[in-house]
């Protein structure tokens, strides 16, 4: 059997991100795969796009929930998760907290714990992985900000598990009998550590699934508006970063060519504008368009035709457009680098200057616009050299 797929939808909220991924579940479906499409975020709303009603709105959607043949839906319940998972370390917060003077109530709301839903949904991706038990999983994630926690998480787990969690689970139990004489709360037990070491376990391989780009693919959903768009680069820049692949960005709700009222004539040309940019500043990544519905995109029937209007005939939307990222970030004898495949580039002079926090890279008429994360866009470029089709542009702090 073929490694199940991740398709991971990102975007800044109210983009359209969950009809783009529910109807990307649709198709996939319709093509015979099993199917989970499961949301990360907090305020659920993929019950909603499927119309399923207000019953579901109980928690019966914290399983896979069949919502058609082949296709299922997931919305993750932190309330169900902190029973089934994180109960010893919420057991324990709630203790702590509890001395403070907060009631019981205050005291189990605040030990939700930031995180605690992203690890749940990587959780149940790894065990759904091993189990072998759908072909595609579809992740609706929440807006760009939480999104990025939690790509970031395998790697923060990881070096925790590695550096500190020996540390702190052999010194709490050699000072544990003393310090619970005199501390007004007592440390954690056993059960905690226990419970910790638990869900490392279960995230085992995740961290890989995810920068696996024949695994993993992420499509960036955004609107053609400046504002939408800046946080769709942000996000773009710091996936490339944490290492994942975005293989696709989606423009959804542009205005048809049928619409042409004189009133639209502004709205149409600031989108044209934005449509520009986004195929400049991503490329060589597609820049998929999606026109704006005339309703409201509820039900499964409509859910089919956003996915008309989103992919070709016979296109597998679980197919990866790219096993590449288009560049990456390297930190080398204390300089840093910015690494872009140029596969159809020759020698020749290159042009290199900056654009606020972009790095553009022009080779004859080729061009290229980089955005840089927070530690490299004070920097300048001092120095480029192109082997093997792999652009390697030095950045320094110029003084």
């Amino acid at each position: 059997m073929e490694e199940m797929r991740v398709l991971l939808f990102s975007g800044k909220g109210g983009v359209g991100k969950t009809s783009v991924a529910a109807a990307t579940g649709v198709r996939l479906a319709e093509m015979g795969r099993r199917v989970l499409v499961m949301s990360v975020d907090p305020a659920h709303s993929l019950s909603d796009s499927f119309d399923l009603g207000p019953d579901l709105f109980q928690g019966q959607t914290a399983d896979p929930y069949p919502v058609a043949e082949r296709l299922w839906i997931q919305e993750v319940n932190i309330q169900k998760e902190i029973r089934r998972h994180w109960q010893a370390i919420s057991s324990y917060v709630v203790s702590v907290l509890r001395t403070t003077g907060l009631s019981d109530v205050e005291a189990e709301e605040l030990a939700i714990l930031p995180g605690m839903e992203e690890l749940s949904a990587m959780m149940y991706v790894n065990q759904y992985r091993r189990e072998e038990r759908f072909d595609v999983v579809i992740l609706d994630c929440a807006p760009t900000a939480e999104s990025m926690r939690f790509v970031s998480m395998p790697t923060t787990l990881d070096w925790y598990m590695k550096h500190v969690f020996p540390f702190q689970r052999t010194l709490i139990k050699a000072v544990r009998p003393i310090a619970n004489r005199v501390s007004p709360v007592e440390l954690p037990t056993d059960s905690y550590f226990a419970n910790v070491k638990d869900l490392f376990d279960r995230l085992e391989g995740v961290g890989e699934l995810l920068e696996n780009p024949r695994a993993t693919s992420v499509r960036l959903v955004t609107n053609p508006e400046k504002m939408v768009l800046r946080e769709t680069q942000r996000a773009f820049v710091y996936f490339s970063l944490h290492g994942l692949t975005v293989d696709w960005v989606i423009a959804n709700r542009v205005l048809p060519e049928e619409v042409n009222d004189a009133y639209f004539t502004q709205w149409r040309r600031s989108q044209r504008e934005a449509l520009e940019e986004m195929e400049s500043y991503f490329a060589p990544v597609k820049v998929k368009r999606v026109r704006l519905f005339d309703q409201e995109v509820l039900g499964r029937r409509r859910l089919q035709a956003l996915a008309e209007a989103l992919y070709a005939p016979g296109e597998d939307p679980a197919e990866p457009a790219s096993l590449e990222r288009p560049y990456s970030f390297q930190k080398v004898d204390g300089r840093y680098e910015v690494r872009l495949r140029l596969p159809f580039a020759s020698k020749g002079e290159i042009g290199l200057f900056k654009k606020g926090d972009e790095l553009v890279v022009e080779i004859g008429a080729l061009r290229r616009h980089i955005g840089l994360p927070t530690s490299m866009a004070a920097l300048t470029p001092t120095r480029a050299r192109l082997e093997n089709s792999l652009l390697t542009v030095e950045m320094r702090e110029v003084v």
